[in-house]
């Protein structure tokens, strides 16, 4: 008798900061059951601990049964909670002689050679994870300009904290930052920066990174069309060769705040079983990640996957909550589309009023760049030529930046007919209750 697929899995083991086929699996979760993930922060700790290949700590993949490659799966996050406390971010500066190609990836001891080396924490500052085996300051980034933040969450802020608040809680780094039992990373805490003290900020969590497995290994961080472009041409174990090879990811880096509860998120199917997988949730961020990194956390993410079947998909879809589209964008309100009808009578011409919003996410070098792939996606997907698709986008829609250099979301307004013979109306009516 075959075991039955439960309806529920929770999830709270993760990847030394590696996406790909050969990761182990977190287990098997049925077509329409939820997963809970408890994550631990993104960025900046996998960053600073040298023995991670990936600037991410992302939960190890979650096989969704049924899912076939060619298929998608819609992701809809129910809620996302933060645990940490408090957390430090920045700009970031690169220590030389801790890496070789790339300082998220091919970490080594600048003093003894070792690579991806061991570390252990010694006191607090940025001096203080060091090598296990010679004792040497291992760490491939520290601060160009860095701040702490401590989180009022009944009230939804936080405010930056001056040099003794900041050392006090570098003091406590691992439980003000509820780090997980199961993570292997060190508590961006620990460097205890104090920039701007004071800063009041308003938080809103969302997840960095989400989505599903690409066909080949790649570190975690570098699963877009930007932070990838550093593969090209690397001389470590997750090198790639060419621009063509990237195509091979997944965008699950996307660096969108509206990924947060209450959106949905349709992903590709790459390979058996999907391989959803969750990390570097943020406390809050501005569009395009300016600093290239924010508030990391950890926390915990509810979702409910659905799978779509041949639905053929490179990249991710973004349904985000309706108060998160941008104004032409939203369906359209009883009062317009009666307003319409009486145009399209005046003009003689009929009024197709059953459009859905998407969001089409594009990655790539730079945002023209991010912005062609989401033009390329969506004309593939919705079989419209580029210019109709810009005409839409101008008309009903436009675009956003997600994170500089180069992811995007492109947005419009679909007739609901294109969407239900792509098998993507009755996600899209759900999500908007159209």
């Amino acid at each position: 008798m075959s075991q039955q697929v439960p309806n529920e899995l929770y999830v709270d083991q993760y990847t030394l900061g590696l996406v790909g086929p050969d990761q182990e699996w977190a287990g098997t979760v049925a077509d329409g059951g939820t997963i809970e993930t408890y994550t631990p922060p993104g960025c900046w700790g996998p960053m600073i601990t040298p023995s991670f290949r990936g600037g991410h700590e992302v939960t190890r993949p979650i096989r969704v049964e049924g899912a076939e490659v060619g298929d998608a799966i819609a992701i809809h996050i129910r809620d996302v909670a933060v645990t940490s406390m408090a957390t430090s971010t920045g700009s970031m500066a690169e220590r030389e002689g801790a890496f070789q190609d790339d300082p998220f990836v091919d970490h080594r001891c600048p003093e003894c050679g070792t690579t991806w080396p061991d570390s252990v924490v010694e006191g607090t500052g940025e001096g203080a994870i060091r090598c296990a085996e010679c004792g040497a300051n291992a760490s491939s980034f520290g601060f160009d300009y860095g701040y702490t933040v401590a989180f009022d969450h009944e009230n939804a802020v936080g405010i930056t904290l001056d040099k003794d608040g900041a050392h006090e809680l570098a003091t406590n780094a691992d439980e003000v930052m509820d780090i997980p039992e199961n993570s292997r990373q060190h508590p961006i805490l620990l460097y205890e920066p104090d920039g701007m003290p004071g800063t009041l900020g308003r938080l809103r969590p969302f997840v960095g990174n989400i989505g599903t497995t690409p066909s080949v290994t790649m570190p975690d961080s570098h699963n877009a069309g930007d932070f990838g472009q550093s593969l090209i041409g690397a001389d470590h174990d997750y090198g790639v060769d060419t621009e063509e090879d990237l195509e091979k990811r997944t965008d699950g880096h996307m660096d969108i705040p509206e990924v947060r509860a209450g959106a949905t998120l349709i992903c590709p199917v790459d390979i058996e079983g999907g391989g959803v997988y969750v990390g570097d949730l943020h406390a809050n961020q501005g569009d395009g990640e300016l600093s290239l990194h924010t508030t990391d956390v950890s926390g915990t993410v509810t979702m409910d996957v659905e799978v779509i079947e041949d639905l053929d998909i490179d990249g991710p879809l973004l349904l985000p909550n309706e108060a998160d589209l941008p104004f032409i964008s939203k369906p359209y309100t009883d009062e317009e589309r009666e307003a319409g009808r009486n145009l399209g009578v005046e003009h003689n011409v009929d009024v197709n009023e059953e459009m859905g919003p998407i969001q089409v996410v594009g990655s790539g070098a730079t945002v023209n760049d991010a912005t062609q792939n989401a033009f390329d996606r969506a004309s593939k997907l919705l079989g419209m030529s580029e210019g109709e698709i810009r005409a839409r986008c101008t008309f009903t829609g436009g675009v956003q930046i997600g994170r500089l250099p180069g992811v995007v979301q492109l947005d419009m307004l679909v007739p609901m007919e294109i969407l239900e013979d792509r098998g993507l109306d009755g996600v899209v009516r759900k999500q908007y209750g159209l």
